[in-house]
């Protein structure tokens, strides 16, 4: 089986013994680095290895390359290998990735291994809350993942840098879509970046609105129409993605591949990198 945008629990639970799946617990907090880590020490899904999203999910920062820039393909390929992600040999392991509940971690896993080309990912529906709450089993420790290779092949098509997304600024066929919430993305308040605002001529669309009120992603249609609402007729290959440092975007680029809105683009830097050169212009409200 292949599973490409999300896994519900229950099929999860059927294959946990199963060589060819791989899963890869994501949970993290922005205010507590090392919060993710004691969770996963104290209780997992069983099977699962930790995936820190500063030091296995993205690269060494500069100070001008955002708060998460993407690793190095070749360093990401031995970090997938460590975790049992095999994509070679005649194998191509189904991969699974969790967090604490509504995927915004999770999905930065889910589009890095898309990213390398490897499609065979999904996010668990509703994360390790839901896995929880239905009384399914976690165990506790530090489980390592079956040394495996893979061999990155980058689809450089999914990505687009600050200077490609200077270019775009005022082309009317192309979208840039704002994950951040809508206070963030007007300007009224900016927590953790350098300065308020977004990218003049984006729009938002907040990963939240993803979600149901029951924790999950909303059903298909519901996702496809609420996410037409934010980006309008714009052809899909010619969305770009960002939030405050590529790792929300990913939830938007998930909800969208899943609805059926396939070929949108990630912008890594996103605002934490855009917002470091004072020459870059700004919009508010």
């Amino acid at each position: 089986m292949s599973v490409t945008t999300l896994i519900a629990s229950d099929v999860l639970a059927q294959h946990l013994d199963d060589p060819d799946f791989a899963v890869v617990d994501c949970r993290f907090r922005l205010d507590d680095e090392t919060w993710g880590e004691r969770e996963y020490a104290s209780r997992h899904i069983a099977g699962a290895v930790y995936a820190h999203l500063n030091r296995d999910l993205s690269g060494s920062t500069t100070g001008t390359n955002g708060r998460h820039p993407l690793p190095d393909p070749l360093v990401l390929a031995e970090t997938f290998g460590r975790f049992g992600i095999a994509n070679s040999g005649g194998r191509r392991v189904q991969v699974v990735a969790y967090d604490q509940d509504n995927g915004m971690f999770a999905s930065r896993l889910w589009w890095l291994c898309r990213w390398l080309g490897h499609d065979a990912v999904a996010v668990l529906d509703g994360g390790f809350a839901r896995w929880l709450a239905e009384g399914r089993p976690a165990k506790s420790g530090i489980e390592t993942g079956r040394q495996d290779e893979f061999r990155p092949a980058p689809r450089s098509d999914l990505v687009v840098d600050a200077q490609q997304v200077s270019r775009l600024l005022g082309t009317p066929d192309w979208r840039l879509l704002d994950a951040r919430a809508p206070e963030r993305y007007r300007g009224e308040t900016e927590p953790i970046d350098k300065k308020p605002g977004h990218i003049p001529g984006a729009a938002n669309h907040f990963f939240q609105w993803n979600m149901s009120e029951q924790g999950t992603f909303r059903p298909q249609e519901e996702l496809r129409d609420r996410i037409r609402a934010s980006i309008g007729h714009t052809e899909p290959d010619r969305i770009v993605c960002y939030c405050g440092s590529g790792v929300t975007a990913c939830h938007n680029l998930l909800a969208m591949e899943h609805a059926g809105i396939r070929g949108a683009k990630l912008y890594p830097g996103s605002w934490s990198e855009w917002s470091a050169d004072p020459a870059r212009p700004i919009e508010v409200g």
